[in-house]
């Protein structure tokens, strides 16, 4: 083959590429121009462009696995902090920054359920599609685990993989990526269903030999195929650990939205300047609404609540708690399904006996795949709980129908909840309608939270009221919720733990009882606190007070509630959220249990504590060591370290002695990336990587 005909194939693929690109970006177009809010493919569609509210995307991140229910989890994030973060534009993925030299290959993106993370990847590939942004790229390539699931069992290569599901590129004859700029989108890590083992996976470094889609998929993750490809993978933070940190260049967090964010979310929601106003305005009187609406598909759920709200009822009382919102999101899909698929008329009463008992099986779906953790489900899961397909389907804004429509090769469907709140609100109606036993107090990794919150505020009288149609008859009375009440009350005499307490309080808000807050609030207002009398309860009352105001907690003072070692103990889930804890007074008794308890805070990846002042306390060589193990973690943030121990060890005669111990310390208190900056007036010279030990 002389050099000419080698030009003429080399620009003919060229020209097939840049045509198979121009169809790919037709069709990603196409597919991704519009989305169906809270992902209801039976839905009004609206415009991304027109809706897309920038999402709060920050650098940085680590493999452990926050355990905590992911509403906990918004909690937390939603708090100020004076973290330096990084903020990352989604177009922006890929591109190196100023404190990274390496090339990134692969992105882990984690957020909780609803948070945007699928409307983030398809805002990345519209963009490409309508040339905003990333020209560089050839081929981008968004897949979902929900649809690779369904080829669990058949066998691909790389390339054929690619083929299947975008024939563009088998059509163009193309067979080999190694040329192209490439974006890999692998969306949902955590619906995985597919054994991804990754430890003792067999290499395979020919994209084009067929085997299981595992396989290909760890190999691709590994850098074994295609080496040069970008990939970005979105999971649920519980399931981030699946990909191996070796694997992984950069790891982000979509946080959703800032408080800024939910007001431009609801003003381009809401036209009528009035109604937008009177929305946000309610939002910010509600902490667990507030807290909620940093999830962009609550915001959706709570925009079609108070539009229909204020469309029938205009001047009408607004929910004011999660139970509610969820009560009367249920109602407007009843009235929407009522007059859009059965003819009827708006003022026809909501619930037949059909959608009534569609209601009772999707709550029993929904119950059931919430003690196994599942979010996504097949046919035969409906068909056990008696639910028709077809009909579900049409019940689109409750439950969605997602599956390929444009290939008719494998008809297994998948379905889902719109949220995790929502299935879990199912849930609690199932359970509150058939009187079975949850065992949601005992769930011992707090999954149940908010099933239980919801459980709770489904009994109440109003709660009951609106529901009437749907419930055959109302048992909720004043004395059972007091009953529940007192129940609770008990419960939080007993020592729980701080994150069973912490939402056994947000039930009491559920079920309108305020009663313990107020009164530790009353006593914070007048000074009359006094923490020596106060009960397991009080404080438990007094941790959520202090975890729930939006005041300033950077400096959390000890001293203005007791300096005793019951009171750092207590309130250790307050000085985790705080960035400098000081003026407490550790007992010989219990020294080693506070050690511990402090160890743990450094040690928590969740934990703000940058600076902790340990003056007047002798930590003796156990507590010391202790601490160093927290100090050691790298989940460790902390940054300056103020102890009066430091002035015995130092109170030696001779420099060189007093070098000496200055290095024992450095070698206790041994954190990377930190400096250590010795306070001591003949030795400010000193310095280590540690953190900073300011000799007081």
């Amino acid at each position: 083959m002389d050099l000419m005909e080698l030009i003429i194939i080399s620009i003919y693929s060229e020209y097939l590429a840049a045509a198979c690109q121009r169809e790919l970006k037709s069709k990603l177009k196409k597919k991704f121009q519009c989305v169906f809010e809270g992902i209801a493919k039976a839905g009004n569609p609206t415009l991304l462009n027109q809706i897309y509210t920038e999402l709060y995307i920050t650098e940085g991140g680590t493999d452990e696995v926050n355990k905590e229910h992911e509403i906990r989890q918004i909690e937390t994030a939603s708090r100020k902090t004076d973290r330096p973060e990084t903020i990352i534009r989604q177009e922006d993925i890929f591109k190196a920054s100023p404190v990274r030299d390496e090339p990134v290959r692969t992105v882990l993106t984690k957020g909780v359920a609803g948070i945007g993370k699928t409307v983030l990847t398809q805002k990345f590939s519209l963009d490409w599609a309508e040339d905003k942004a990333n020209e560089d790229i050839q081929f981008i390539f968004p897949f979902t685990f929900r649809e690779l699931n369904v080829l669990k069992e058949e066998k691909f290569s790389l390339v054929e993989l690619v083929h299947h599901f975008f024939t563009e590129t088998k059509e163009a004859g193309i067979c080999s990526f190694e040329d192209f700029q490439v974006v890999f989108i692998f969306d949902g890590l955590d619906e995985c269903r597919l054994p991804l083992d990754f430890y003792n996976t067999k290499i395979l470094t020919d994209p084009r030999k067929s085997t299981s889609l595992d396989v290909v998929l760890i190999n691709l993750v590994r850098g074994n195929l295609l080496p040069s490809a970008h990939l970005w993978i979105t999971t649920r933070p519980a399931a981030a650990n699946q990909i191996p940190p070796k694997c992984v260049d950069m790891v982000t967090e979509v946080r959703g939205f800032t408080d800024p964010q939910k007001e431009e979310y609801f003003r381009k929601r809401f036209r009528d300047e009035r109604h937008g106003n009177r929305i946000v305005s309610h939002i910010k009187t509600s902490r667990s609404l507030h807290i909620m609406c940093h999830i962009p598909v609550f915001c959706w759920i709570t925009a079609t609540v108070l539009e229909d709200v204020l469309r029938t009822r205009e001047g009408g009382e607004l929910p004011k708690n999660l139970t509610e919102m969820y009560i009367h999101f249920l109602v407007v899909q009843a009235k929407v399904k009522k007059v859009k698929y059965d003819g009827g008329a708006e003022t026809d009463p909501h619930w037949s006996p059909e959608s009534r008992k569609m209601i009772e099986s999707l709550g029993k779906l929904a119950f059931k795949q919430l003690q196994k953790g599942n979010l996504i489900f097949y046919e035969f899961d409906l068909t056990e709980c008696g639910i028709d397909i077809k009909a579900a389907s049409v019940y689109s804004g409750v439950f969605t129908q997602i599956f390929k429509e444009e290939r008719g090769l494998y008809q297994d469907k998948v379905y889902c909840f719109i949220h995790l709140s929502v299935q879990e609100f199912l849930a609690a109606l199932h359970v509150h309608l058939t009187f079975i036993d949850s065992g949601a107090l005992e769930s011992p990794n707090g999954h149940l939270d908010l099933f239980l919150r919801f459980l709770l505020g489904v009994s109440l009288q109003n709660s009951q009221t609106l529901l009437r149609g749907l419930l055959t008859q109302t048992e909720g009375s004043s004395q059972t919720n007091q009953e529940t009440v007192q129940y609770i009350k008990e419960k939080l005499s007993e020592n729980l733990s701080a994150e069973k307490s912490i939402n056994l309080f947000h039930c009491l808000n559920e079920l309108n009882d305020h009663s313990l807050v107020e009164e530790i609030q009353q006593s914070l207002r007048s000074g009359s606190l006094s923490t020596d009398k106060l009960s397991p309860a009080q404080w438990s009352a007094l941790v959520f007070i202090l975890i729930s105001s939006e005041k300033d907690l950077d400096v959390f003072d000890l001293k203005k509630y007791s300096a005793s070692e019951e009171a750092l103990l207590r309130l250790l889930p307050v000085s985790s959220r705080s960035s400098c804890l000081k003026t407490f007074h550790l007992s010989s008794e219990k020294l080693l249990q506070s050690c511990e308890a402090l160890s743990s805070v450094l040690c928590s990846q969740s934990s703000a504590l940058r600076e902790l002042d340990l003056n007047n306390n002798d930590l003796k060589s156990p507590g010391v060591k202790l601490l160093s193990d927290g100090l050691k973690s790298p989940y460790c943030k902390l940054q300056t370290l103020r102890s009066g121990i430091l002035n015995s060890i130092l109170d030696l005669t001779g420099s060189q002695c007093r070098e000496a111990k200055t290095r024992e310390i450095c070698s206790l208190f041994l954190v990377p990336v930190r400096t250590l900056f010795l306070g001591h007036p003949d030795n400010n010279e000193l310095q280590y990587s540690s953190v900073e030990v300011i000799n007081a």
